[in-house]
């Protein structure tokens, strides 16, 4: 098992176990325009959107929005509530996310778009029960140093000595499970067997 690191630079591909601080987030439908408003959609690469996520609401909130608190800097397990991601099918939003340092999403649902994009990305997203969330979210709140871990394995959330079932579709599960959500790491990991299948194909010319 592996924790990711900050970085987003594992030793393997397989996300298994995430563990630190969370972030609470309450609200419902939060959608991709206010995570990475449609402005900041324009750069060519996804670098410094990290500095950027929910700038709308956080102008709005004047330094009160949970990414601007003290106490959550450095947290990255988010708590979400219901159809988070929801709107336009923007990869900018996962990525800015991502960027700022959120290495899971745990919510009572997703919108399908952003969810797989976030899995793509090797991020899980997670879903549990509405009583579950409000109490993680409420256990975050008051206590912002509280460490959680996520266990995709065992499909359970802690948090201190609370501990509560987790879901995912077996399928995007087993692939962050076994690293298969990294297509382009299992290319890099296996240069050998690229070649030797590349050398079969008929349209491609080898001296």
């Amino acid at each position: 098992m592996i924790t990711i690191g900050r970085d987003r630079q594992p030793l393997m591909n397989e996300v298994k176990l995430i563990s630190g601080r969370g972030i609470p987030l309450v609200g419902d439908d939060i959608d991709t325009d206010r995570i990475i408003p449609a402005r900041f959609l324009r750069c060519v690469t996804f670098d410094g959107l990290g500095e950027q996520v929910f700038a709308d609401d956080r102008t709005q909130l004047k330094g009160e929005h949970p990414f601007d608190q003290p106490q959550y800097q450095g947290a990255n397990i988010l708590v979400v509530n219901a159809n988070f991601g929801c709107g336009s099918s923007r990869e900018h939003a996962p990525q800015a996310i991502i960027r700022w340092g959120i290495e899971a999403i745990i919510g009572e649902s997703f919108a399908e778009i952003f969810f797989g994009n976030c899995i793509a990305n090797g991020v899980p997203c997670v879903t549990a029960s509405p009583e579950a969330i409000k109490t993680l979210q409420s256990k975050l709140q008051n206590n912002p140093q509280a460490q959680i871990t996520l266990d995709l394995a065992a499909k359970q959330v802690k948090c201190d000595d609370w501990v509560a079932p987790i879901s995912m579709g077996e399928g995007s599960r087993q692939m962050l499970l076994e690293g298969t959500w990294d297509s382009c790491g299992q290319l890099t990991q296996n240069p050998e067997q690229i070649k030797q299948t590349a050398q079969t194909l008929p349209y491609l010319a080898w001296q």
